[in-house]
């Protein structure tokens, strides 16, 4: 007779067990609503950036954006925008929150394609050719150097970050993911002048304006709350 005793399983973290449970609700209309707002604002980015109604201001390089030069290697972390972007939506807890950032979100892309309306600009000049095959190629193909600035990328990665902070804040996660969350939102600004989809100037106008309109959102949320 086996007199072993049972070696206890351990208990999974609180903060784990909230955020997985957030991830449980609501699955798939926070999957087909961030598809559907994507295919949507998609739309209405390219079809101002291939038809601009006023004059294309070409932003300018700085000293650190010639200095950066072209990294391959920093396409994964750009492309990780659409990860990192989808994970506030999935960390909504109830439908009600879930319309909420939806609006909010949707206010901060729609001044950024307001802006590209009235005030057109590129950086192609400024970063000249770009090199690059297979994925640089497509990505080039489809997202051209326009509607530059303020770099919308850099925007929804400071946006969400926020977002995730709070999130993380409220289920009382430790420090680690608090501090991936950081390096995952600023390895994603980099990647932008690591390829030569924005220039500095581009860089700190996105991050302003996703500063902004997180703090601003975050605000009326706790308001709410």
């Amino acid at each position: 007779m086996n007199t072993t005793p049972a070696r206890a399983q351990p208990a999974t973290a609180p903060w784990v067990a909230t955020l997985r449970q957030r991830f449980r609700t609501l699955p798939w209309l926070k999957a087909t609503g961030n598809t559907v707002f994507l295919v949507i604002f998609f739309y209405l980015y390219l079809y101002i950036q291939r038809h601009p109604v006023f004059e294309v201001t070409q932003i300018p390089a700085t000293a650190l954006d010639r200095w950066i030069g072209f990294q391959p290697s920093a396409l994964g972390l750009y492309l990780s925008l659409w990860v990192y972007t989808a994970l506030p939506v999935a960390l909504q807890p109830d439908l009600r929150q879930l319309a909420r950032y939806g609006v909010h979100i949707g206010l901060m892309c729609a001044i950024s394609l307001l802006i590209f309306v009235f005030w057109p600009t590129s950086v192609s000049e400024a970063v000249g050719t770009r090199e690059g095959s297979g994925l640089f190629a497509m990505m080039y193909a489809v997202d051209t150097n326009g509607n530059a600035c303020p770099s919308l990328h850099v925007a929804a990665a400071v946006f969400s970050c926020m977002w995730l902070q709070s999130t993380l804040r409220s289920v009382a996660a430790p420090a680690w993911p608090k501090w991936v969350n950081i390096w995952w939102c600023a390895g994603i600004c980099y990647s932008t002048l690591a390829v030569k989809q924005h220039l500095l100037i581009d860089l700190l106008a996105g991050g302003t304006l996703g500063a902004v309109a997180g703090w601003w959102s975050l605000r009326i949320a706790a308001r709410s709350a």
